[in-house]
């Protein structure tokens, strides 16, 4: 049951579509985390794991069921925060949502992290306004020459795990990990 402070619009949340939200996962951030799987991709990565997301008119509209959902988990104690992947949620059709979103999110659970994987680097995302709002970036397209299982958070070694925070503080990266 959702807290009458927290009750939202009815029908459609946004313009943007989504291809899953995984329950009490444990391999995309740490502690036990919501992820949020988003539609649209153009960084085409060679042997993406995740190709089905690439088109941003697949999958289903993330709508007041779905961000309900979202926010159910993170109503959760045990769970640690919420992870954006896809796809790419800072795929430029998916900015605009995504911000929001985040912003809600930060409102409603601020003691929650948010952590966002990218395709981006750093240096070309980290003015965008979602950036304030975001605990940790995973930055970087996957390259599969550079790929190894052994990596944590990040499937090939160009990736960066980025405190987002403290690289905005410092103006430098700093990275979590």
């Amino acid at each position: 049951m959702m807290p009458k402070w927290l009750k939202l619009q009815k029908g459609k949340v946004c313009d943007m579509n989504y291809h899953n939200i995984t329950k009490d996962d444990m391999l995309n951030g740490d502690g036990l985390r919501v992820v949020l799987w988003v539609s649209g991709c153009n960084h085409h990565c060679k042997n993406c794991h995740n190709t089905i997301t690439w088109d941003a008119k697949e999958g289903l509209l993330f709508d007041e069921s779905a961000e309900q959902e979202l926010f159910e988990q993170l109503q959760q104690q045990y769970i640690s925060g919420i992870t954006l992947s896809g796809g790419d949620p800072l795929f430029p059709d998916n900015r605009k949502e995504i911000t929001t979103l985040v912003n809600k999110i930060k409102k409603y659970f601020c003691q929650k992290t948010i952590w966002c994987y990218t395709g981006y680097l750093w240096e070309e995302v980290k003015q965008l306004e979602v950036m304030k709002n975001i605990d940790v970036l995973v930055d970087g397209k996957f390259i599969e020459e550079l790929a190894d299982p052994q990596l944590h958070w990040k499937g090939s070694s160009n990736q960066r795990v980025i405190d987002v925070q403290q690289s905005l503080k410092q103006q430098k990266v700093i990275l979590k990990c």
